[in-house]
C-alpha cells in the first residue's frame, strides 16, 4: 500500500487508475481499494484528488498562474471538474482561496499543515 501511496505522490499529475496502482502494490484491485481505504481511511481517487488539491492551493497561493493552467497541471482534466473538487475538499472556489489567502513569511511546512484539508 505503502509503494502505491508514494507512486501517487510522485506521479499526482499524471492520469493514474486503480489497476495501475494494483499492480504496483502487487494485488488485485477489489483487494486494493479496500485494503487501501482500510489504511489510510480514504478511497485511492479521493486521496489522489485531494493530493492534485492540496498542490493547487500551493499554485494558488504562491504563483500568479491562471487558474485553468493549475488545473491542468495538478492533473485534472477540467476546470469543472477542478473547481467542483477543489470546493468540495476547501470549501471555497479557488478564486477565493487565491484572494483570501495571504503569503506571509511562514515556512512552507507550517503553511501546509495549517491548511491541509481534512480528509
Amino acid at each position: 500500500m505503502l509503494r502505491a501511496r508514494d507512486a501517487m505522490d510522485r506521479a499526482y499529475a499524471q492520469p493514474l487508475d486503480v489497476p495501475a496502482l494494483a499492480r504496483i502494490a502487487h494485488v488485485s484491485e477489489a483487494h486494493f481499494t479496500r485494503t487501501f481505504r482500510a489504511t489510510f481511511g480514504e478511497t485511492p481517487h479521493r486521496y489522489l484528488q485531494r493530493r492534485r488539491v492540496e498542490r493547487a492551493m500551493f499554485l494558488l497561493r504562491e504563483t500568479d498562474r491562471s487558474v485553468t493552467d493549475i488545473c491542468f497541471e495538478v492533473g485534472f482534466g477540467s476546470p469543472g471538474t477542478f473547481s467542483r473538487t477543489f470546493r468540495d475538499i476547501v470549501g471555497r472556489s479557488p478564486r477565493t482561496y487565491r484572494k483570501e489567502s495571504v503569503s506571509a513569511g511562514v515556512p512552507t511546512c507550517f503553511t501546509m499543515a495549517w491548511t491541509r484539508p481534512s480528509a
